[in-house]
């Protein structure tokens, strides 16, 4: 469904991308690990064409998004729902307004219809009857569980997850894996996550891609990746959990 085929990326000197071929498949909760600076975030970027590749192509359903025009991409870009980071959301709109801003920019809906799927999707994310709520007044897991409903408001095919649990106590990191775990089985997307949580990977995962040094290094089952003996990914999987157990 979605492929990176020899695509490079860089930014003034510094080469992000150098040659990435990955393949993601329908269905399947794929996560991108590595370590801090290794184009994560820029390949989650570059399926949504929020950034386009020097070279090489980037294939959504047969589609080379690199070569669609703004109205083509716009059209594409409601099969995604992104998660950001930070939640990013509009701290002047109540979580009813947030959840439900998609669709009213992109939809010909009543509010009474609005008001109604924005209310289902806070309630699949654990979170019914906040819609008056401000973000103002919810905690950091909160926030990430409104800003997941809004990124499903649309019932899209694709979830993309920037650091989920970035920032957040391990009870609701823990709660954040389940949800996404279960947001997949419920509605049968395709859910690419990048994060630095090597437990994410443990609960959450049906695949790893691990980068370094802008290439694919590792694509394989979480089984695969632990039991690997490969130097660089010992370390990596090493320091990752020591600087868990640190926090």
């Amino acid at each position: 469904m979605i492929e990176f085929k020899k695509v490079e990326k860089s930014f003034g000197e510094k080469k992000v991308l150098k040659g990435i071929d990955l393949e993601i498949r329908k269905g399947e909760t794929l996560i991108i690990i590595g370590k801090s600076g290794c184009g994560k975030s820029v390949m989650l970027k570059h399926i949504v064409g929020l950034l386009k590749p020097d070279k090489g192509e980037v294939i959504v359903e047969g589609q080379d998004i690199v070569k669609m025009k703004r109205k083509e991409l716009y059209t594409m870009r409601k099969k995604f729902g992104f998660l950001f980071q930070g939640a990013a959301l509009f701290d002047s709109m109540t979580v009813e307004e947030n959840v439900g801003l998609g669709l009213r920019e992109n939809k010909r809906l009543k509010d009474s219809e609005i008001s109604e799927i924005v209310a289902e999707k806070l309630e699949l994310v654990g979170l019914p009857g906040i819609q008056n709520m401000n973000p103002s007044d919810l905690s950091g897991g909160m926030k990430k569980r409104v800003s997941l409903a809004r990124a499903i408001a649309d019932n899209p095919d694709y979830i993309l997850y920037d650091e989920p649990t970035t920032g957040l106590d391990p009870v609701m990191s823990d709660n954040i894996d389940e949800l996404i775990r279960d947001l997949a089985a419920k509605l049968r997307v395709t859910s690419i996550i990048v994060t630095h949580d090597i437990f994410s990977v443990i609960e959450v995962a049906q695949r790893v891609v691990m980068m370094d040094n802008g290439i694919v290094y590792f694509s394989g089952t979480p089984d695969e990746l632990f039991m690997s003996k490969d130097s660089l990914i010992i370390e990596f999987l090493h320091r990752t959990n020591k600087s868990h157990k640190t926090h």
